[in-house]
C-alpha cells in the first residue's frame, strides 16, 4: 500500500496479520499504512461535530491497562481511545493490586483472562514482557478452546513502543504529505530508547532516512547494520534533516558513567530555538514526552511553532483507536 490520494474506506482497509501489536519490527509496510490510514479516519471522526457513527463499533468489548511503569500520555490515550470506540475500560493500579503481594505476571495475566477481557495494554520494565503475556494467553486459550485476547505493547523495557512510532509517523505525514525520503534525526539516549527503536523500524520500512546521534556510549554502532546513519556531532545529524526527534535521558535505566554531566550533555546534544535556527531552520521538532526542559530541549523551542509535541499527543488517540479497531473488529 502506498500513500494514496484517495483514502480507502475504513472497512476496506486490510487487517494486520497478527492478533497482537507487540512491535513494529515484524510488521510489513502495508500493515503500517493500514494503521495510519485508519488513524486518519478516526482523527476526522474526532474532529467532526456531531460525530458520525463508527462502522462496527467495539461496543461490548473490554480492555484492561496493566502498567508496571509510570505513564501519562500512553495510558490516558489508550483508555480514551477505547471508550470512544464503545469499549469498557479497566485500569489495574499495579501498586494496589495483587502484584504488590508477589503475584507473578503470568498469574496476573491468567486472572484477567479468566475475567474475559478482550484486549490487554501492557507496559513493563522488562523487554519482552508483552510477548510473554501473549504466549501465556494463547496457551490458555488452546487449553480451554476459548478466545485469544489481543495484547498491545505500550512499551517494554528498552525494546519497542509501537503505538508511539505510529503516532509519530502520522504527525510527520500530516506535515510533509509523505514518509518516503524524509530525513529524521533522533538525538539523545538511543541506547535505552524503545521510542527510537520502534521509530527506526517504522521509518526505514516506509523509505525514510534515519540518523542517530548521542554520546558514543549511548549510540551502539550495531544500528548501522539496519541502515541507520550514525552521527557523532549535532551539525552532521541535523543540517538537512526534516525532523529532529529529541529524546530524554532515561536515567532510570542507565548505569553510571555514560556521560560526563547533564550540563555537558545539554551543551553537546541539547537543542534550543537559536541552535535550531542556526543549524536546521527547515526542521520541525518532535519529542515523545515527558520532556526534561533545559536538558535535551529548551523551553523556547518546546513552546515554539517548530515543536509538534502536542500534535503527537493529539494523534495518539486516533492511532490507538485505529490499532484497537483493526485488531478487534475481526
Amino acid at each position: 500500500m502506498t500513500e494514496a490520494k484517495t483514502l480507502p474506506s475504513l472497512v476496506e482497509l486490510p487487517k494486520p496479520r497478527f492478533r497482537h501489536l507487540l512491535g513494529i519490527e515484524l510488521l510489513e509496510a502495508w500493515e503500517i499504512w493500514s494503521f495510519l490510514l485508519a488513524a486518519v479516519h478516526f482523527k476526522r471522526h474526532l474532529q467532526t461535530s456531531p460525530q458520525p457513527p463508527i462502522p462496527s463499533p467495539l461496543t461490548g468489548k473490554s480492555l484492561v491497562t496493566l502498567f508496571y511503569e509510570p505513564s501519562t500520555r500512553t495510558r490516558t490515550s489508550f483508555e480514551m481511545a477505547a471508550r470512544k470506540l464503545g469499549m469498557g475500560v479497566t485500569h489495574i493500579a499495579v501498586t494496589a493490586a495483587s502484584v504488590a503481594k508477589g503475584e507473578s505476571l503470568k498469574d496476573t495475566a491468567l486472572t484477567l483472562h479468566a475475567l474475559g477481557y478482550d484486549a490487554f495494554v501492557i507496559r513493563h520494565a522488562h523487554s519482552g514482557a508483552p510477548h510473554f503475556v501473549a504466549r501465556v494467553l494463547e496457551e490458555r486459550a488452546r487449553q480451554t478452546n476459548g478466545k485469544v485476547p489481543s495484547v498491545l505493547n505500550a512499551g517494554d523495557g528498552m525494546h519497542e513502543h509501537p503505538t508511539q512510532a505510529l503516532l509519530d509517523l502520522l504527525t510527520m505525514w500530516e506535515v510533509f504529505g509523505r514518509i518516503e525520503g524524509l530525513r529524521v534525526a533522533f538525538v539523545g539516549d538511543i541506547l535505552h530508547s524503545r521510542v527510537a527503536r520502534s521509530g527506526m523500524w517504522a521509518l526505514l520500512k516506509l523509505g525514510a532516512e534515519v540518523r542517530f546521534l548521542g554520546p558514543p556510549t549511548m549510540v551502539p554502532e550495531q544500528f548501522a547494520a539496519f541502515g541507520v546513519r550514525i552521527c557523532r556531532k549535532l551539525p552532521e545529524a541535523v543540517k538537512d534533516a526534516d525532523v529532529v526527534y529529541l529524546l530524554r535521558l532515561q536515567l532510570e535505566r542507565q548505569q553510571a558513567g555514560l556521560f560526563p554531566s547533564v550540563n555537558e550533555y545539554h551543551r553537546l546534544f541539547g537543542m534550543d530555538l537559536r541552535k535550531l535556527q542556526e543549524l536546521c531552520p527547515q526542521a520541525l521538532v518532535m519529542h515523545p514526552g515527558p520532556m526534561n526542559r533545559g536538558v535535551e530541549i529548551a523551553s523556547d523551542l518546546a513552546d515554539s511553532e517548530k515543536a509538534k509535541i502536542l500534535d503527537q499527543v493529539t494523534n495518539g488517540i486516533a492511532v490507538r483507536m485505529a490499532v484497537l479497531w483493526l485488531l478487534l473488529s475481526r
